[in-house]
């Protein structure tokens, strides 16, 4: 297939049909794929990291600190660029940068220095910042506007079809299943990562390629007119309450998401002795309970207010984690899988909700609503610390109490009208 030419359309030009006005739309919608795969290999990077460079639990969890440190840095800078010079640039600048930090990953196990891997997955979240900031927005242009939504929606739909493919690519080429190793097998687990990550890195530059030289109409290359945004004092946000809870919740949220499925290969090995081959299949099982989870929401949404149903699942989940952090075994595993279902609407819900009234203040609201991923780092970091002085099973407790705080935000929140329609968010 060949891509059309790279001559930008004229604003006065006929609206692009066939495979001109398609082209741009699945050039997109594969970022959501690109970046779901990219969060998810970090759940089989964990376990491998651990076992190659013989690290402590804290130590493992370090792959997502730096993962989501490069999130909370550059995406202010994604911000400024695709404002200066438009959505398509700042999509090609993120995945050349995502595929420096996939190819960086070669000598990084080469020469097995843990530190120059963490930095690599800190430069492809980098990357993955400047996609997540313009892709959203930029899938509400590309086409007819009364149909904005549904093609977010489906663009949003591969989001964990990335993910899947992530943890199906880490158990068959990077998971070995071996547990007692010597020198030479550390030696082959480390360079495990090589071979896939320059594959990613391969298709990645070839796709910021494609973007590049594809045609892409006027609004995605001209600069994003942010003047009002910028007439409005930052501290207005703190007038609103419920802004402030929402940042809050979504931190926590983001902690437990990423601390469970960090953990749950591990609390496998731990619980029922099996190896990190098998047991990813479990964490497979998450994000297909994750998915459905998704579809089940969105359904329920239309007769349960959305902060009802968040306070609901997050009731729900404070439960399961509680059974998985005290009884443990094969069912506190399973109540570790069953979780993910429940997870499914509450980054999208408590985004919406948070930001819901802010008026002018929404784009810089929402900013402040993505950086609060940086709970993915500092929680996930506090479960490695509990689990090194304990066991894996009582670092449950963190994501619980991270649940209890979603559920007093979802349940304290003033309830919303049943069936309103809630804007789709990041891809978590």
């Amino acid at each position: 297939m060949t891509p059309p030419s790279a001559d930008e359309t004229p604003m006065e030009a006929a609206p692009a049909k066939g495979l001109a006005a398609l082209w741009p739309i699945i050039l997109i919608t594969a970022l959501f794929f690109f970046w779901g795969m990219a969060n998810n290999l970090n759940d089989i990077l964990i376990p491998q990291f651990k076992k190659a460079f013989t690290l402590t639990d804290f130590e493992s969890s370090l792959v997502q600190q730096s993962f989501y440190l490069g999130y909370f840095f550059m995406a202010p800078v994604a911000g400024l660029l695709m404002r200066r010079f438009g959505y398509k640039a700042a999509v090609v600048t993120g995945l050349c940068i995502f595929a420096i930090g996939a190819f960086s990953f070669y000598p990084g196990a080469e020469f097995r220095q843990y530190g120059w891997l963490l930095g690599s997955l800190f430069v492809i979240a980098a990357g993955l910042a400047f996609l997540e900031t313009s892709a959203n927005p930029l899938m509400t242009i590309l086409g007819d506007e009364k149909h904005a939504a549904f093609r977010l929606n489906l663009a949003q739909s591969f989001n964990p079809l990335g993910s899947l493919v992530g943890l199906w690519v880490g158990q068959t080429f990077i998971l070995s299943g071996l547990e007692k190793l010597d020198a030479a097998d550390l030696v082959r687990e480390a360079k495990a990562v090589q071979m896939p990550y320059i594959v990613i890195g391969c298709v990645v530059l070839a796709w910021a390629l494609l973007v590049g030289l594809s045609k892409f109409p006027k609004a995605a290359t001209a600069s994003v007119a942010e003047a009002e945004a910028e007439k409005v004092s930052m501290t207005g946000l703190f007038k609103h309450r419920h802004f402030l809870m929402g940042v809050v919740a979504q931190f926590f949220y983001v902690g437990a998401q990423v601390g469970i499925w960090s953990y749950t290969i591990r609390y496998a090995q731990a619980e029922i002795g099996l190896t990190d081959k098998a047991a990813a299949s479990y964490v497979i099982a998450a994000l297909v309970l994750f998915a459905i989870g998704r579809f089940a929401g969105t359904a329920l949404l239309r007769v349960v207010s959305a902060t009802r149903l968040l306070g609901g699942f997050a009731v729900v989940n404070i439960a399961l984690t509680g059974y998985a952090a005290t009884v443990g075994g094969q069912y506190g595993l399973y109540a570790m899988v069953a979780a993910s279902f429940f997870m499914s609407i509450m980054f999208p819900t408590i985004f919406a909700t948070s930001v819901r009234g802010l008026g002018p203040l929404t784009k810089i609201g929402a900013s402040f609503v993505v950086m609060s991923i940086i709970g993915g780092a500092v929680l996930t970091a506090i479960m490695g610390v509990v689990s090194d002085m304990s066991h894996i099973r009582t670092a449950i407790f963190v994501p619980l109490v991270c649940f209890i705080v979603i559920a007093l935000y979802g349940l304290g929140s003033k309830s919303d009208a049943a069936g309103t329609a809630l804007p789709v968010s990041g891809g978590h």
